[in-house]
């Protein structure tokens, strides 16, 4: 989908003036930004938020933007992985045309910076353990050790580099060590390992490789040999900047990006991490990484979240250089706005119990006129159809109601939507106690809810004909976390915070017949009850199964009659 058209124009964060004054300085002739996921996982919503940066910069710059798999961890990746990346980013609205790339398109070349960085006494081989590289490295406060191994000559790595190549060493008994300085107050200076040995099969590569190179330098490189004139990145590679510009200084090589860094996304009632959903994954807390309550892209599109909405909400939380919370809220305010233009207006009763009208025909079926969405008219109308014996919400009835309750009781006049005025006359209960049916009459002069003598009615509630009603399953999604902030305590799992509600399944819900014919995907507004999709996996022809994306920000229990 090309939505050169649909990206509306960004305010001028700090990364598009930038931008903008490289372009007017001449500094770039162009913009070339890039995407660089890892393929050890799925997208989720800060995902979203780097995606439209960087390809919205590229469009909004008459500019490209690259898609490039940084897949330097085959004991981690997929190819499932990279196939869903894929389908997200396009299911977002963009596209990298001719411009997909993999960090293993890369590995000669980056083998070759790596010997030419040996050459220049700038790189050496380590035999120290990982745990001991840690130990040797020093804290924030005290100063790193040198390896004993920082002085081989350059003949010596260069031949132990080769034989790393080639599999004579063990995983963990050698790596490659950039030569800076450790004494360096930042720690990723402080001779970062740039190769380790994985004798691992890679997905793409086979088992040609069995020493892999490490992000910090993967990254800049790929950044350079592809031309991106502007690195975007989150905060927390802010500290790795010097060692990107160390790499690439030192190589001298012909193009030199800017990376900058924006402030992450951080999302109330979730977490943002990879590592963390997977446990929910694994644990079997989810089901899967597109269970609806999951914010990977997934995850949203499965819910019934619209591309347009997520992109959005992109745009508005905006781009800063301070790390921020975002309300939940605000995701949820971005998908009501743009379902309330588009999604038809439908009936479904979630909790049902029985309406019998005394005095209606017993065998007469009306068909009453319905409005898909009361603004736009261009989406026209359907037939509801109408009979003696209607399903409504057991919540639109009580009986012994309070004096604000505008809704259904003995002896209480109520509005069908789209149908007739109706009161109450009796009710029936079980041996338990509890209201089974309800009996009302109708008044066959209120067709459509008006009340031809004026009489004002407060309450309207929503319906369907048991006739014709048609047995649906619903699901209805909450905040997978009871709090803000699941991992704010460090000394307490996440998990025990999540929401034991989170998902409720309602079987026995009742919808009215026209939503047989959704499409899997499809969004629609239950009136009263908020907005839902059909789920594109667990619905059958005839029997779809929903999903609730949003409530509604209020409830129509005052609605006005048209």
């Amino acid at each position: 989908m090309d939505t050169t058209e649909k990206i509306e124009t960004k305010p001028a964060d700090f990364i598009r003036q930038i931008i903008a004054e490289d372009l007017r300085t001449g500094k770039h002739a162009g913009t070339v930004t890039r995407f660089p996921p890892e393929p050890n996982g799925f997208l989720h919503i800060g995902h979203a938020k780097s995606i439209c940066l960087n390809f919205g910069i590229a469009l909004e710059n008459n500019g490209v933007c690259h898609m490039r798999f940084d897949d330097t961890n085959p004991s981690k990746e997929e190819v499932a992985y990279v196939e869903s990346i894929q389908k997200d980013v396009k299911w977002l609205g963009f596209d990298w045309h001719d411009k997909l790339f993999y960090a293993s398109d890369y590995f000669p070349a980056l083998y070759n910076y790596a010997v030419e960085l040996i050459k220049m006494a700038k790189a050496y081989v380590c035999d120290l353990s990982a745990e001991e590289i840690r130990e040797y490295r020093g804290t924030l406060t005290e100063p790193g050790k040198e390896s004993p191994w920082r002085n081989r000559s350059i003949e010596e790595n260069l031949d132990l580099f080769e034989r790393m190549k080639k599999g004579e060493f063990a995983e963990g008994s050698h790596v490659l060590r950039a030569k800076i300085d450790m004494q360096s107050p930042n720690l990723n200076m402080r001779d970062p390992v740039i190769y380790r040995i994985l004798k691992v099969e890679h997905h793409r590569t086979g088992d040609t490789w069995c020493i892999y190179p490490m992000y910090d330098y993967t990254h800049c490189l790929s950044d350079a040999i592809e031309g991106i004139t502007h690195s975007l990145c989150t905060l927390e590679f802010e500290d790795h900047r010097p060692l990107y510009d160390w790499v690439l200084d030192t190589l001298k090589t012909p193009c030199h990006p800017q990376q900058i860094e924006f402030a992450r996304l951080n999302l109330t009632y979730t977490v943002m991490s990879k590592r963390k959903m997977l446990q929910l994954v694994e644990g079997g807390y989810v089901d899967g990484w597109d269970d609806p309550r999951m914010l990977t892209v997934s995850g949203l599109r499965r819910r019934g979240y619209t591309p347009a909405s997520i992109r959005n909400f992109c745009s508005l939380i905006g781009i800063g250089k301070k790390e921020s919370w975002i309300d939940m809220g605000v995701l949820e305010n971005a998908v009501r706005d743009d379902l309330n233009n588009t999604a038809a207006r439908v009936m479904c009763v979630l909790d049902p119990i029985k309406v019998v009208i005394d005095n209606y025909p017993e065998d007469q079926v009306e068909e009453l006129e319905a409005q898909n969405h009361p603004q736009n008219s261009e989406m026209g109308t359907r037939k509801l159809p109408f009979s003696q014996e209607l399903y409504i919400e057991r919540s639109d009835f009580m009986e012994n109601p309070p004096g604000k309750f505008h809704r259904l009781g003995p002896g209480r006049e109520v509005r069908l939507r789209y149908g007739y005025l109706v009161r109450c006359v009796s009710f029936v209960k079980d041996e338990a106690g509890s209201v089974q049916e309800i009996h009302c009459t109708y008044d066959p002069a209120t067709r459509g809810g008006s009340a031809p003598d004026g009489r004002k009615i407060k309450g309207t509630i929503h319906w369907v004909s048991a006739r014709h009603a048609i047995p649906t399953t619903v699901r209805l999604y909450d905040r997978l976390f009871l709090t803000e902030n699941p991992e704010a305590d460090k000394n307490t799992d996440f998990k025990t915070h999540l929401n034991p509600d989170s998902r409720i399944s309602m079987a026995g819900a009742m919808a009215e017949p026209s939503l047989t014919a959704l499409p899997p995907g499809a969004q629609v507004q239950f009136e009263r009850q908020g907005y839902f999709s059909v789920d594109p996996l667990e619905s059958s022809a005839g029997r779809p199964v929903f999903n609730r994306i949003v409530t509604l920000r209020d409830s129509w229990a005052k609605l006005q009659h048209d």
